[in-house]
């Protein structure tokens, strides 16, 4: 088995669908849904959820990225709100940021000498 997608409910969809597209530079496949890099996230119109999510820390998507300064710059741009700004936090550094719908998500910059880099 691979674990390929996930899914996330949202009242506003569209909202929420273009809030990480613009800010992962996320692809949009032939269905309308988000390629991360293989990925797939799935963001689907509901109306059996809340309008914010009312325990944020039970799931968390988090990405892997290269230079998590340069992320978080990218991310500024969009006037995202913030939990946690970039810190170090020994074995890398993570960031947390929270989606239109309260979910969190967290920016992860692993050292190298953590996952066997140099």
């Amino acid at each position: 088995m691979i674990l390929n997608s996930m899914l996330i409910g949202s009242t506003d969809a569209e909202r929420l669908k273009a809030w990480y597209r613009d800010g992962f530079q996320a692809e949009v496949d032939r269905y309308g849904n988000l390629d991360l890099g293989g990925f797939g996230l799935v963001i689907e119109q509901r109306d059996d959820v809340a309008v914010k999510t009312a325990e944020p820390g039970r799931h968390i998507v988090n990405f892997g990225v290269e230079d998590i300064e340069a992320a978080a710059a990218h991310l500024r741009t969009l006037d995202v709100e913030w939990l946690v700004h970039p810190e170090d936090r020994g074995v890398g550094w993570f960031a947390t940021l929270i989606d239109p719908d309260g979910n969190y998500v967290q920016l992860i910059q692993m050292k190298p000498e953590y996952y066997g880099g140099k």
